[in-house]
């Protein structure tokens, strides 16, 4: 149902730290572990419906507000949490926190170091070592020495076949629905943002475009019925999207390929695995985790944008510290505090016409633009003149007037109009025209004129119907050379 061609689907890192980290906190997973189970797939179940929900009603932007700031932070707290929480399975530790925060974690590792590590001294070597062993070796040592009748613990039996119908063990009559719910959704959220971005950049590289919304509906459906046989969330994997890509797959058919091969590997390799010891599964989680801790990212990060680099570490903390929930949260936080702090301040600028041209630029990012003695231009780096930055727009172009007004007095320069070119506007409300009108009667104080040029049609509408146009004598112009010659020359051009 996709339109991405390369993208391998399957389970993938982030979203298994995720529900490893979030549903346990519902339901011991040792304890009772059909409980947990039945969780982890009706959190599925409820990410699909989120994942199909944002694709149907179009709401594929909602994507966007999970920054790459917020995902590089986000993927590095909860790499390290979860790579604490390997110890469990590393270290042959029986009792374990079902918290996720790095506190939490660190203290169950020293108290079960501390109270068991004597007891367990003759095979404690064993687990400890497992990193440095590959599958195939740990699990012939076990076999050949029977550690596991000496308290290493291993995989066991593995049902053989294709997964069983689940339908019926979805558990939405559970007392933790709603954290269940929550789970998904945020599942979904990021499961989808990483899907996304492998198939934009995969497709970028051939040269086709992909459908976000159409993608999230095919995943969505894809992890509702995975929620029904046994599956829990899939989505799409870099990692394999850049072998199918290297192996010239042109098509989803490599999808159905790598399927079969699941499938055969289920019915006839599950016995192979039965003395693979769990500490070597650890080991393996433990080392993909460095892939995803990227410092020279956050470096990159503080170099380019500092705010874009608050936002990381907001994420990375806060699951570090607290929760998975804490840390996307203040990611998004941060985020918005980003962007109303670019919306309600603005930026301005002073433009200058570059010599033996009628082209008006900056005059700080091109020291060769030639400033008007006579014209004080500026223009507002906001696409929105709203209730938010109107007065504070407002107060900083008076501010200008009035310093070039004291600089008059000193014989350096005498403005006569003040342009403003509104090329970036894209909309403005009431109080925007208010204000407007505002420095137009201020500017008329101190005996200087008000100019607009190159307004946006839903604007120059706007500042019609409001009589906005009329009250400021018909000073609205197409070019900044225009208003400039206009203004200053014997004959005024209005529109």
């Amino acid at each position: 149902m996709g339109t991405s061609r390369d993208i391998a689907i399957g389970p993938v890192a982030v979203v298994s730290l995720l529900m490893s980290s979030m549903v346990p906190k519902l339901e011991d997973p040792e304890a009772n572990p059909i409980a947990y189970r039945n969780l982890v797939l009706t959190t599925t179940f409820f990410a699909g419906i989120f994942q199909a929900a944002f694709g149907l009603f179009r709401l594929g932007f909602l994507v966007d507000f999970l920054s790459h700031a917020a995902i590089v932070g986000f993927v590095s707290g909860a790499a390290i949490v979860i790579g604490l929480q390997q110890m469990k399975g590393l270290l042959g530790i029986a009792h374990f926190t079902n918290k996720t925060d790095v506190i939490s974690v660190m203290q169950a590792i020293w108290r079960s170091v501390h109270h068991s590590g004597k007891r367990n001294r003759k095979l404690f070597w064993l687990p400890a070592t497992a990193p440095l062993i590959s599958v195939v070796l740990s699990t012939l040592l076990v076999y050949l020495t029977r550690a596991d009748k000496h308290g290493v613990m291993i995989i066991k039996h593995i049902k053989k076949g294709l997964n069983p119908g689940s339908i019926h063990e979805l558990q939405f009559n559970n007392p933790h629905i709603g954290e269940v719910a929550k789970t998904g959704l945020i599942v979904a959220v990021i499961a989808i943002t990483e899907a996304t971005a492998v198939g934009r950049s995969f497709a970028s590289i051939k040269g086709y475009r992909i459908n976000g919304n159409q993608e999230m509906v095919a995943f969505g459906f894809m992890n509702i019925l995975g929620s029904f046989t046994s599956c829990y969330v899939a989505t799409g994997s870099f990692s394999r999207s850049a072998v199918n890509f290297s192996a010239g797959c042109e098509t989803a058919m490599s999808n159905i390929v790598m399927a079969i091969t699941v499938i055969i590997s289920l019915e006839l390799f599950t016995r192979l695995l039965y003395f693979t010891p769990i500490a070597v599964l650890s080991a393996i989680i433990l080392s993909a985790l460095p892939g995803l801790v990227d410092p020279h990212e956050a470096y990159y990060l503080w170099k380019v944008d500092k705010l874009d680099f608050l936002v990381c570490i907001g994420a990375f903390f806060g699951v570090l510290f607290a929760s998975v929930e804490i840390g996307l949260l203040a990611a998004v936080i941060i985020s918005f505090v980003k962007i109303i702090i670019f919306s309600i301040r603005p930026g301005t600028e002073e433009l200058g016409r570059l010599p033996g041209t009628d082209i008006f630029c900056d005059v700080n990012q091109y020291p060769m633009a030639v400033k008007n003695s006579k014209a004080l231009i500026i223009r507002v780096k906001s696409g929105l003149l709203c209730f938010a930055n109107a007065n504070f727009v407002k107060e900083k172009i008076m501010k200008w007037a009035t310093e070039e007004e004291e600089n008059d007095s000193q014989g350096k320069r005498t403005v006569q109009v003040v342009i403003l070119d509104m090329s970036n506007l894209m909309n403005i409300d009431m109080s925007g025209i208010a204000s407007l009108l505002e420095l137009q009667n201020n500017l008329a104080s101190v005996g200087m004129e008000l100019a607009i040029t190159n307004p946006k049609w839903q604007v120059i509408h706007k500042l019609r119907l409001a009589n906005f146009v009329t009250e400021m004598g018909g000073r609205v112009f197409l070019t900044v050379g225009e208003a400039v010659d206009a203004c200053l020359g014997a004959k005024m051009a209005a529109v």
